[in-house]
């Protein structure tokens, strides 16, 4: 059995994000989905939050039911952790972690890097702008990594950022939309709604 393992900062969770999904329930027996905080990142909305909105996309995803599902009980700001409770969840699977390319640079960094490796093979996503270098991808082939580009992906180009910083409703499912409108979750100034380039 085939498991992807895909934690997020879902800060908003957008388009792009729905579409790695129904890829990866294309290529994977189960995928797990959670929201979690990045030790690395600045969060603007509560996890919480986050979670809820996680779960509303999955639910309008046009994948067979139960191969994408919303496991909060992986969360947490380490994804060793994320990875030791997905072993006991599926004890005899092949766990594959997947990360945008924007993370690779990281990797080699992240808390005890060498024994995550030896729990999960790591899937990149590609983002626009992103290009993991030859010198991340070796330190983690050095740690122990295996480490495979989803090439053959294509995404819509937007990011949680983008929609941050215009509240462009195009970026982001419907009942995602609403979510965030009805608790005002990401308020913009004016002048930081002009819309900017998706890409």
């Amino acid at each position: 059995m085939q498991v992807a393992l895909f934690g997020m900062s879902a800060d908003p969770p957008h388009r792009g994000h729905g579409e790695i999904l129904q890829w990866l329930a294309e290529h994977f027996d189960q995928v797990a989905v959670w929201a979690s905080d990045n030790p690395f990142k600045d969060h603007q909305c509560p996890l919480h939050h986050r979670a809820t909105m996680l779960d509303l996309m999955i639910r309008d995803l046009s994948v067979p039911q139960g191969t994408v599902e919303l496991h909060e009980e992986l969360s947490h700001r380490h994804s060793l952790r994320s990875a030791q409770q997905a072993q006991t969840t599926w004890p005899k699977a092949a766990l594959t972690l997947v990360v945008g390319a924007d993370l690779v640079e990281q990797l080699p960094r992240w808390y005890k890097a060498a024994e995550l490796f030896q729990i999960v093979k790591v899937l990149v996503i590609p983002r626009p702008g992103y290009q993991p270098s030859d010198q991340a991808m070796a330190a983690i082939r050095e740690q122990g990594g295996q480490i495979a580009i989803a090439d053959t992906l294509e995404t819509f180009p937007v990011s949680s950022s983008y929609y941050r910083q215009t509240e462009d409703p195009n970026a982001l499912p419907a009942a995602v939309s609403d979510y965030i409108h009805q608790r005002n979750l990401y308020p913009c100034t004016e002048s930081s709604k002009e819309k900017q380039p998706i890409s």
